[in-house]
């Protein structure tokens, strides 16, 4: 079993920046991808990044390409959301997953251990 953690999340301006976190625990070794997902009250939840945890090859959605970066850090077992030029529709809770062995994909449905969630609010 993997536990995620995320933190970071808060409320900022528009324009801010904000930096995610999401530490695994437990059963670490068989994980192959991380990935950022969002959902905002009264929307399907929406994929954002991912990351391949061998190469570090990255993917991310086309509305946050260019203003997020997905980065890991091996030694912590810990993924990152680096999110600048924050805008109002950025707000939503905020989703670490992880999926074992498989590479980075945009489908949730992929993922095997989810975070609890931190909640991003931008103001306008």
């Amino acid at each position: 079993q993997v536990q995620l953690v995320e933190s970071g999340g808060g409320l900022v301006q528009a324009g801010d920046s904000l930096r995610l976190s999401c530490a695994a625990s437990g059963r670490t070794s068989s994980t192959g991808s991380m990935g950022w997902f969002r959902q905002a009250p009264g929307k399907e939840r929406e994929f954002v990044a991912a990351i391949y945890w061998v190469s570090g090859s990255t993917i991310y959605s086309d509305s946050v390409k260019g203003r997020f970066t997905i980065l890991r850090d091996n030694a912590k077992s810990t993924v990152y959301l680096q999110m600048n030029s924050l805008k109002p529709e950025d707000t939503a809770n905020y989703y670490c997953a992880g999926r074992n062995y498989g590479l980075a994909s945009r489908q949730g449905t992929l993922y095997d251990y989810w975070g609890q969630g931190t909640q991003v609010t931008v103001s306008s």
